[in-house]
């Protein structure tokens, strides 16, 4: 008689974590998805519901972690995200940045599980190295309005190599880069749904400061990819998921003015404080250790994006009169 594995992941009904949920099922694991759902959205997992293998439990994970039964592997993603979650939210983005990785370590611990924690190019505040190896140690503000997401993963890769080294956890690490798709919440103060949601509905897109700030944008399904080929790897030492194509902000806002067909302009507001200047990953490590790499393109990306924020603007009635007209 054949066992299947058995996966938790934390923060499982969010963007990211329901993607994770989706793709262990599909690749004939059991899941186990807990999620307090502050940020986090049931919608996101309502598919799953249901299936043979999959459970839901509804917890707050800086408290006692119990899960009947066998764990194999923990992917702890429960925090707020976004810079707009973690500012409403700052006492329990650092709990379950300390407290809830005590706990999902603690239990993969007791259940001999492999742990993979999902950290953030947000460990390398706005950097002075660029673009952004593993072994660069970052430039973060720790009393800024974003120190609180910044130190709380920062704290939980430490926490993680020190379970490793005094546990002998086995343990991974996947810093995570801007990442985007279907599933992400409407307004939730970052750049695509930002500027996707402002598009759709014929609004001035918001640029702070004069756009020449960078990023690189992951679509979800690659990066799920690289999750899944980090936990199956034998490296416990940090390594970069994003894609390195690297776009200044103003030029993002130009390809979604095209995606969306809107005719909004650009409007420049102050940069806000902490605000990285550059951020694109150096993911040579993820290509020779884990043979990975993203495939989806930007543009291809928010062709697969795009309708599902037009379709929830509709949904909740936010669509312009121009648009809805047309």
């Amino acid at each position: 008689m054949s066992f299947k594995s058995r996966v938790l992941i934390t923060g499982g009904a969010g963007f990211i974590g329901s993607y994770l949920a989706e793709l262990f099922i599909d690749r004939d694991w059991d899941v186990v998805v807990m999620d307090n759902l502050i940020t986090g959205d049931l919608g996101n997992i309502d598919h799953l519901m249901g299936q043979q293998g999959f459970q839901f439990f509804k917890q707050d994970v800086t408290e006692y972690i119990h899960v009947p039964g066998q764990i194999d592997a923990i992917l702890h993603f429960a925090s707020p995200a976004s810079p707009i979650d973690y500012q409403i939210y700052p006492i329990q983005t650092l709990k379950v940045g300390s407290l809830g990785t005590h706990k999902a370590l603690g239990l993969a611990r007791s259940c001999g599980a492999k742990f993979l924690l999902a950290s953030t190019s947000e460990v390398y505040g706005d950097p002075l190295i660029h673009p952004q190896p593993e072994e660069y140690w970052g430039n973060v503000n720790p009393i800024g309005v974003r120190g609180v997401y910044d130190e709380a993963k920062r704290f939980a890769e430490a926490m993680t190599l020190a379970y490793h080294r005094a546990h002998g956890v086995d343990t991974r690490i996947a810093r995570i880069f801007n990442t985007y798709g279907a599933r992400m919440r409407l307004d939730d103060g970052r750049a695509l749904p930002n500027f996707v949601c402002q598009a759709i509905r014929g609004e001035d897109l918001t640029i702070y400061g004069d756009g020449s700030q960078t990023r690189s944008f992951c679509h979800v399904s690659d990066l799920v990819e690289g999750i899944w080929k980090l936990l199956h790897s034998d490296t416990t030492s940090p390594v970069n998921l994003g894609n390195p194509t690297e776009i200044p902000i103003v030029d993002f806002a130009r390809k979604v003015l095209k995606a969306t067909n809107s005719s909004s302009e650009l409007k420049n507001q102050p940069l806000p404080e902490d605000d990285p200047r550059v951020r694109q990953p150096d993911i040579t490590k993820a290509q020779d250790v884990l043979n990975w790499q993203p495939k989806v393109t930007l543009d291809e990306g928010l062709g697969l994006t795009v309708p599902y924020f037009e379709k929830k603007i509709r949904e909740s009635g936010t669509e312009s009169s121009t648009l809805s007209e047309s």
